[in-house]
């Protein structure tokens, strides 16, 4: 049997593969057959290889119990990948369990996606919209015991967005701050501060849209803020420095689920920008991430006001 788990909301995904690993240690006690295999485990050389991982089905256990494999990165390793198809049938008529679980959005027009999608069990994890998203927020609450207002609620939201893993850390401070009472607006405002990484991407999302006037208006909401141009400036310069490495793995054919391990970026930041990355080319990013580059020292050695620098980039962009 073979379970496939993925998606963008790496969150989700990854609490679903603990709910199962921890169902099957219940009814599992021993947890001798509990197995853990990285196709693109970069200390196991190319990773380990499918013959370890398929070796796992033919030792008889000593306590009869079914097998949990989870498989991670098999979207890294093109030669797993293909030994992997040619037993993918028999593996799915094992009575053991396979849980293939990818960490982000696995390239879908692979063919071991595609075979994926035939032969497991699939569960993909989207962003949570935002219906959704709000119920999501209120839930966790209420697992500590908490309340939180509708408009403190409608501010950590603006705040944080749809990155679970810092809400689910905002939350649990929150929780903590505001012990069995009721999170308000106020409290976002004293203990949430907004992810200006995500508002700086809606800004380069303006500008892959080609709607520059979208994109400067959420950048003078930084600034009417009080953030710093040359801060907002940093994090632009951050976005398309990640923009450039991830193109320049593209370019190589390097495959998705490797990308996060060769260039030490969080997957969460790797999926925002693999297929926004696609909007411009290689060269286009390095001539915008030099431009970015002389407005900085432009602005550092006093030849260029800030703001001004900063609403000439976007309208060059």
């Amino acid at each position: 049997m073979i379970y496939f788990i993925y998606g963008e909301d790496s969150y989700r995904a990854k609490k679903k593969l603990e709910e199962i690993i921890l169902g099957y240690k219940k009814v599992h006690k021993s947890g001798l057959n509990l197995i853990y295999v990285d196709a693109g485990d970069p200390s196991a050389g190319s990773g380990q290889g499918f013959g370890d991982f398929y070796s796992n089905f033919k030792i008889s256990s000593m306590f009869a119990e079914k097998k949990l494999i989870v498989l991670k990165n098999i979207f890294a390793e093109k030669k797993f990948q293909e030994d992997f198809l040619e037993n993918i049938k028999s593996i799915e008529e094992l009575e053991d369990i396979v849980v293939v679980y990818e960490e982000g959005q696995p390239d879908q027009r692979t063919k071991i996606f595609k075979e994926l999608q035939k032969h497991a069990k699939c569960q993909e994890f989207n962003y949570l919209q935002p219906a959704l998203l709000r119920k999501w927020v209120v839930s966790e609450f209420d697992m500590s015991k908490v309340k939180i207002n509708p408009d403190a609620l409608d501010l950590l939201i603006s705040f944080v967005g749809n990155d679970l893993w810092q809400m689910a850390n905002e939350v649990k401070k929150l929780s903590n701050y505001k012990v069995g009472g009721t999170v308000k607006k106020e409290d976002i405002e004293l203990l949430v501060k907004q992810n200006a990484e995500s508002d700086i991407f809606k800004t380069i999302d303006a500008l892959a849209s080609k709607n520059k006037k979208l994109a400067l208006s959420l950048i003078h909401k930084h600034l009417d803020a009080g953030d710093a141009p040359l801060y907002l400036l940093s994090m632009v310069a951050y976005q398309f420095r990640n923009f450039l490495i991830i193109k320049e793995l593209q370019e190589k054919n390097t495959p998705y689920g490797l990308m996060a391990k060769k260039t030490g970026l969080h997957p969460f930041v790797v999926q925002k920008s693999y297929y926004l990355c696609n909007q411009f080319s290689f060269l286009q990013l390095k001539k915008i991430y030099q431009k970015i580059f002389q407005i900085d020292l432009d602005i550092k050695t006093g030849k260029v006001d800030p703001e001004m620098a900063l609403d000439l980039l976007l309208a060059e962009i």
